[in-house]
């Protein structure tokens, strides 16, 4: 019995701990509203992580990227189409979860803390005029995701220009990503007491209508990847001309693979090894797919863009189309060179929630929730990338 409890992964130790959640939340009320203190702890924690995982992740891969430079018209055109499909995959989330509105009536509130900040979301000028920040310090105390990423971008575009005399500071931001990797994994060894309380105590003191929202966002993000998958990803192979049952054979497997074990890295190998020998040449697959885990993540930022507004429906909150699409725009930014980190999309949430104001008791929500909807936009984000791969080889022909 303790070997098999041993070799749950947390994914299952998750699932526990929400199930846990819910049954204290419905037989034990009382109890479960003292828990509170347990999930505040472990989002305090998870917010610990946005500003240094996005401040090295961001100069690294801008300071670092070679490959960009080396590639040239490649890597521009890799970018273009990214960006692209990108902001096909947030606007389809955008309008799947403004029609269905799986948060409504959810009633989700801001901590005592977060209550002493505005609770309007900031208006589209305000955050113009606040995007670029006066004090690196103050905006990671802070936890202003915009203004971090403005400086990061900034200070890693002064070290690449500055070259060999920069590399000590590449390399700490470097090291600073892989630490921060290493952080987040201890931080999420706590997941399942976070989530477990979270869980209690949202079901203890709102019953059980909040896990019918839960159950409708779920369902919207399984429709809108499979409309994304069929509208865009679908358009972009006819467009683009590639052969569908050939390319079908070649991104099964991973598409499996990443599906399975929600993780894009375990895909990996067998995409880069499958799109070579569906043709597309060596030098191209080696440098788009692996760039696409930072910067073509379809699955991820079509999850955010639900998750996000998600949470502002769940906690009353009604926010502006202008409103909204300032909120795209951060998590376009912020979802860019994270893909390594576990939960990176929980992580991601968490910075732009508290720009805007919003309860991160959302997060902890969502958490409960997350490994199931981890498995359909992770297999995505490999779908797409080997998809990219093939359409930069059919425009270098």
């Amino acid at each position: 019995m303790g070997r098999a409890l041993k070799r749950l992964s947390l994914t299952a130790w998750i699932f526990i701990g929400m199930a846990a959640g819910v049954a204290l939340g419905a037989f034990a009320p009382g109890v479960a509203r003292q828990l509170g203190p347990v999930s505040a702890i472990f989002l305090r924690l998870i917010r610990s992580i946005v500003a240094p995982l996005i401040f090295g992740t961001l100069v690294y891969g801008i300071a670092g990227g070679g490959d960009l430079k080396r590639m040239g018209r490649i890597g521009l055109k890799a970018i273009v189409y990214f960006e692209i499909v990108t902001t096909f995959a947030l606007f389809l989330g955008l309008a799947a979860v403004n029609l269905v509105r799986p948060g409504a009536g959810m009633h989700l509130s801001l901590t005592s803390a977060e209550a002493a900040l505005p609770q309007q979301p900031p208006a589209a000028g305000s955050i113009i005029e606040h995007v670029f920040p006066a004090s690196i310090v103050d905006a990671m105390a802070r936890g202003d995701v915009l203004e971090i990423v403005v400086f990061a971008f900034l200070f890693g575009a002064a070290c690449a220009a500055i070259g060999a005399k920069a590399k000590p500071v590449v390399a700490f931001c470097e090291s600073l990503a892989e630490v921060m990797f290493r952080y987040t994994r201890y931080v999420m060894y706590l997941a399942p007491l976070g989530v477990g309380a979270a869980i209690a105590v949202t079901v203890g003191g709102k019953g059980f209508g909040v896990l019918f929202g839960l159950g409708k966002l779920i369902l919207t993000m399984y429709v809108a990847l499979v409309l994304f998958v069929v509208l865009v990803l679908g358009a972009v192979v006819l467009l683009v001309r590639i052969p569908v049952a050939a390319f079908y054979r070649a991104v099964r497997e991973p598409f499996l693979i990443a599906f399975s074990t929600a993780s894009s890295e375990a895909a990996l190998p067998l995409a880069i090894e499958n799109m070579e020998q569906f043709g597309v040449p060596k030098h191209i697959v080696a440098f788009v797919i692996p760039t696409g885990y930072s910067f073509n993540l379809d699955g991820t930022t079509l999850y955010l863009s639900l998750a996000s507004v998600f949470v502002a429906q769940a906690a009353g909150v009604n926010l502006s189309f202008g409103q909204q699409l300032l909120m795209m725009l951060t998590l376009m930014l912020t979802s860019k060179g994270v893909a390594g980190v576990p939960r990176a999309a929980l992580v991601i949430l968490a910075g732009t929630l508290s720009t805007f104001r919003l309860p991160m008791e959302g997060v902890a929500v969502l958490l409960g929730i997350d490994a199931l909807m981890d498995m359909a936009r992770t297999s995505v984000n490999v779908l797409g990338n080997c998809l990219a791969s093939a359409v930069v080889a059919r425009w270098e022909a």
